[in-house]
C-alpha cells in the first residue's frame, strides 16, 4: 500500500516550532512525558543520524543496543532520565540533524521534550543542590563580585585542594573551568549610560542605537567584552546605552526545569526592555544563548504576551547588528591592523538563531586576516561541563574543536559564546586564553 502523500522520508518544508504548553496540568503528567519520550526514542532508534551531536544519543542507543529486545520497548522507562539529563539545550539535532521536525507529521521537537523531562523533574523535586547554586547566577555574581571576596574566591577557584573539596561535597569537576568574578561589574562600569538618551541613524531592521542587555556572565565575569562592545559601537556611530535594571535572561534556569523561575525572569526584564524597544532602541546581547531566550525561548513559553513578541523583534547578536548596518554602508572599515589566522568557534546557540555565519563574515573583511570558522558544538553549555558526572563527556564533545584549533596554527581563537571559549582553552592546556569576536574586532580598529 502506498504511504500517503503527505508522509516522506525527510522534511522538505521549513522547520516550524510550536508553543511550549507548560502552564497544562498534562505537561507534568510523568506517565504522559514517558509514552511521548517511548515514541520518539523509537523513531531516533530507526534513524541514528544524530549520534555525532551530544551524549544524548549515545546514551539512548547504548541502552536500546544493551537491552532484552534492542528496542526500545526493551529499555526501563526509569533509564530515558539518563537521556534528559545529557540533554543541555543546544538546539543543534533540530536545527542540524533531525529531518522529521515540525511540520512533519512525526513532529519531533527533541530538545524541547528534554526540556519537558526536566521540568517533570524538577517539579519533583528531583534535583541537586549544586544545579540550584549553579543556576542562581546572578545571586552568585552579586556575592562573589563583593570586594575582597572576588578575589579570595578566585584564588580558591585555582587551588587543586579546595576544587577536590567542591568535587566531593557539590559535584563540581576539579578540572573543570571555572569563571572568574570580577569586583567591579560591567553596569557599574557603564552606569552613567543608564537611561541616556541618543539619536541613531536607521539602517534596514536597525535604528541605529541600541541598549546593551550586558548578561549575568558579561556582568559579572567577563565585564571587558561589553566594554569592546561599547568601543566598537560607538566607533562605528552607534550610541549605547544600558537597562535601568536587568536580572538573568533565565536560561539556566530553562535548562535546570525551573520554568516559574524563567517567568519571574520575563516579568522583571521584559517591561524594562519593552519601554527602551518603545523608546527607540534596538536590544544586543554579548552572550548567543541570552539573545536567544528573548528571540525564542520566551516567545514559545508565551506566546500571547505582545511585550515578549516587541522585545524579540528588537534583540539582536552582535555581529547580526553590525552586518546589517555594514550591508547599508554604515559600517566603518578603517582596520588599523590584521590578525593573522583566527581560529573562531560559532556558538551553537547563535547558530540556532538562523542569521548565518556574521562573525565569521564581518572578520573577513579585516585585511590580513584568515578566518577559520569551526561550526561543531564545544561541550559546554551553561553547567553541563563543570558537574563531574558531565565533565569528561564534555570534554570529549569538545574534542573536535580542539583539534580544529589546534591544526589551525591561530594567531587568535574564541567563540561567541565565552564560556565555549573557555572550555576550548581548557581542552588546548597550552597556556593560550580566547578572545571575544567583539574584542578581536577592536584590536583590529585599534581602540
Amino acid at each position: 500500500m502506498a504511504a500517503p502523500s503527505n508522509q516522506r522520508e525527510g522534511n522538505l518544508e521549513a522547520p516550524t516550532r510550536h508553543p511550549i504548553d507548560w502552564k497544562n496540568p498534562d505537561y507534568y503528567n510523568e506517565e504522559m512525558l514517558m509514552a511521548e519520550l517511548e515514541r520518539v526514542f523509537d523513531l531516533c532508534h530507526g534513524c541514528r543520524r544524530c549520534v555525532s551531536l551530544c551524549q544524548s544519543f549515545p546514551t539512548l542507543f547504548d541502552l536500546v543496543d544493551e537491552s532484552e529486545t534492542m528496542e526500545v520497548d526493551g529499555v526501563d522507562k526509569n533509564d530515558y532520565w539518563q537521556v534528559v539529563d545529557h540533554c543541555y539545550l543546544c538546539d543543534l539535532c533540530y536545527m542540524t540533524k533531525c529531518p522529521y521536525v515540525p511540520p512533519h507529521d512525526w513532529n519531533i521537537d527533541f530538545p524541547h521534550l528534554m526540556l519537558r523531562g526536566k521540568a517533570v523533574k524538577y517539579k519533583k523535586g528531583d534535583v541537586k543542590l549544586r544545579d540550584r547554586l549553579l543556576t542562581s547566577t546572578d545571586n552568585l555574581g552579586k556575592l562573589a563580585g563583593i570586594p575582597v571576596v572576588a578575589g579570595v574566591v578566585n584564588r580558591f577557584n585555582q587551588a587543586k585542594n579546595f576544587r577536590e573539596i567542591l568535587d566531593h561535597s557539590l559535584g563540581v569537576h576539579p578540572e573543570a573551568k571555572l569563571p572568574e568574578f570580577h569586583a567591579k561589574p560591567l553596569r557599574k562600569r557603564l552606569a552613567e549610560r543608564i537611561n541616556s538618551a541618543a539619536e541613531g541613524t536607521p539602517a534596514g531592521a536597525t535604528k541605529g542605537k541600541v541598549a546593551l542587555f550586558s548578561t549575568c556572565y558579561g556582568n559579572y565575569n567577563e565585564p571587558h567584552v561589553g566594554e569592546d562592545l561599547v568601543a566598537v559601537f560607538e566607533h562605528n556611530d552607534i550610541p549605547v546605552t544600558i537597562a535601568e535594571k536587568e536580572q538573568c535572561c533565565g536560561m539556566p534556569k530553562l535548562e535546570l526545569g525551573n520554568l516559574d523561575a524563567v517567568e519571574a525572569a520575563k516579568d522583571a526584564n521584559i517591561p524594562v526592555l519593552a519601554k527602551l524597544v518603545d523608546a527607540g532602541w534596538d536590544i544586543v546581547a554579548p552572550v548567543p544563548s541570552c539573545a536567544l531566550m528573548f528571540k525564542q525561548e520566551l516567545p514559545l513559553l508565551f506566546p500571547d504576551d505582545p511585550a515578549v513578541k516587541k522585545v524579540a523583534d528588537a534583540i539582536f547578536d552582535i555581529f547580526e547588528y553590525l552586518m546589517i548596518r555594514h550591508k547599508n554602508g554604515l559600517l566603518k572599515t578603517d582596520f588599523s591592523q590584521g590578525l593573522g589566522k583566527v581560529a573562531y568557534h560559532a556558538a551553537c546557540h547563535q547558530r540556532v538563531q538562523n542569521i548565518g555565519a556574521k562573525t565569521k563574515e564581518l572578520l573577513s573583511l579585516i585585511p590580513d586576516t584568515q578566518v577559520s570558522a569551526i561550526e561543531r558544538c564545544s561541550g559546554h553549555d551553561g553547567t553541563y561541563a563543570v558537574k563531574s558526572e558531565f565533565h569528561q563527556h564534555a570534554m570529549k564533545i569538545g574534542k573536535p574543536v580542539v583539534n580544529r584549533v589546534k591544526q589551525a596554527e591561530a594567531d587568535h581563537y574564541g567563540s561567541d559564546c565565552p564560556m565555549a571559549g573557555h572550555h576550548i582553552e581548557n581542552g588546548l592546556r597550552d597556556g593560550s586564553v580566547p578572545e571575544h569576536p567583539i574584542s578581536l574586532l577592536r584590536l583590529a580598529y585599534g581602540l
